[in-house]
């Protein structure tokens, strides 16, 4: 497909506010999405669609100007009254209403994943290129407060020439939640390969560029999961880099979230972004200030060369702050000035070919290559 040149803006309202219609008000949309749009100055929250009674109780206490519509298609019933659409709904629904949004002239923001292969990712940025409405998915953890700080480090070469990238989200979780994120059937797009992996693949691709092979080892460990839970993936670069990265809902003992090997020096950081739990817990971005992502000295991660962390060597590296609500202040502005989203549906895609080429390497048991120009 072609790449993505033209200036998608979508048909944003030319006073006020944009107004945004949600769908879906699980995890997703109810800690993440909800929070940071109505955090965000120039969006506010229109519509949410859930078809739970309890949920919809839920959107209106949270959010009081909102109104709560029982289906996806009552939001896209009201395109003319809304300026983009934000899609929180279960994985195998992506495509579809992304699709449908697409046609009825309103931009999208998608979660992760943004479809099941990346030949359905390339179609929709096509069809979102040719009515020329901006097309996103939330990869929000490309504002973790550590990796940007790794971000940072390897930019301005303070590790020098990057050898090797390791990268975790590990959790002790011995007994499966159920639900569709868990279920075995292929269309749900469940386990941690296409939820976890795709963020810790976005970020490598992100900060290494294309990957020219994929090793990947993927298992069902837990009595009673049907998908995967605990999968290994070793990229290499096309520059050189070997990524490697860890999804699991089995470790014991938690791994460090980064480690990062450059020719200079080398940088470890343990311990989650604390922006999570913060919204878990009903804090939001408005109301901390500067406060908001901030992390206290004690979780700094370590930087060195022949260092032991853990035997107290190596010097603490300040933690950039967190910053999820850069992405929805994003979106917005591409809404009202044109410009490239802050993840594109093109970087979606690059992502799928890789988690595409790990499903089939843990499968087929051999290193699988793909071609750095797709």
């Amino acid at each position: 497909m072609s790449s993505e040149t033209s200036v998608p803006t979508g048909t944003a309202a030319p006073h006020g506010p944009l107004r945004v219609g949600l769908i879906g008000y699980g995890l997703a949309g109810s800690v993440f999405h909800a929070p940071l749009i109505a955090a965000t100055e120039g969006l506010r929250l229109d519509t949410v669609s859930t078809s739970d009674p309890e949920r919809q109780a839920q959107a209106r206490a949270e959010h009081p100007q909102v109104r709560t519509v029982d289906t996806p298609q009552a939001v896209l019933d009201r395109a003319a009254d809304l300026d983009l659409i934000v899609l929180a709904s279960p994985n195998k629904t992506h495509v579809p209403l992304a699709t449908a949004a697409l046609e009825a002239g309103l931009p999208v923001v998608v979660d992760k994943p943004l479809a099941a292969t990346a030949a359905e990712a390339e179609k929709l940025a096509a069809l979102a290129e040719e009515r020329g409405l901006l097309l996103s998915v939330f990869q929000n953890r490309r504002w973790d407060n550590d990796f940007r700080t790794v971000r940072q480090l390897i930019e301005d070469g303070t590790l020098g020439g990057i050898q090797r990238f390791e990268s975790r989200f590990e959790r002790w979780r011995p007994q499966p939640k159920g639900g569709w994120r868990e279920s075995g059937d292929p269309a749900e797009l469940g386990g941690l390969l296409y939820d976890l992996g795709s963020h810790l693949v976005d970020q490598a691709l992100t900060l290494f560029g294309p990957v020219v092979s994929v090793y990947a080892e993927s298992d069902i460990r837990r009595p009673g999961a049907e998908a995967d839970d605990d999968t290994f993936l070793a990229l290499t670069h096309a520059s050189g880099v070997r990524s490697h990265l860890w999804v699991s809902a089995t470790a014991a003992m938690l791994g460090p979230r980064f480690r990062v090997l450059g020719s200079r020096a080398g940088y470890v950081k343990h311990g989650l972004d604390p922006q999570e739990a913060a919204l878990r817990e009903g804090l939001r971005p408005g109301t901390e200030g500067a406060g908001w992502g901030v992390e206290p000295e004690s979780r700094w991660g370590s930087l060195g060369a022949g260092a032991s962390p853990r035997a107290g060597g190596g010097e603490p590296v300040p933690t950039l702050p967190g910053d999820y609500p850069a992405y929805y202040a994003a979106i917005a502005r591409a809404l009202r000035e044109g410009g490239r989203p802050p993840v594109t549906a093109t970087e979606a895609a690059a992502a799928l070919r890789v988690l595409e080429a790990a499903r089939l390497s843990a499968a087929e048991g051999r290193t699988v290559r793909i071609d750095a120009r797709a």
